[in-house]
């Protein structure tokens, strides 16, 4: 009679943890295929309608571009084509923000 209880509550909170992993991994995946879409919305459709603000260092606004923005960013430099018009940042503090 005890080992089938203790194989019972062994059974239920095995089923629970996988459950659980399980669970984190939905939530993971959705997220990925989140980011997919929007990536494939901004490279087939020109980009998205973001805001780009270039600050210097001590924290003051230099320019802003608002409009449908593909951007590429690396360590060196942000480039990205607004209006026709490309424009390539080196240096400043950039960001980027998505409007809803």
């Amino acid at each position: 009679m005890r080992d089938t209880n203790f194989l019972k509550w062994f059974t239920v909170i095995i089923i629970s943890m996988l459950l659980f992993i399980c669970c984190l991994k939905a939530t993971e995946y959705i997220g990925s295929v989140k980011r997919f879409s929007k990536g494939m919305e901004s490279n087939l459709g020109g980009g998205l309608k973001r805001i780009v603000t270039l600050y210097d260092y001590h924290g003051q606004v230099i320019k802003q571009w608002y409009g449908k923005i593909d951007i590429s960013e690396s360590t060196e430099e942000a480039d990205f084509i607004v209006d026709g018009r490309r424009i390539i940042i080196h240096g400043g503090i950039v960001v980027v923000e998505e409007e809803k």
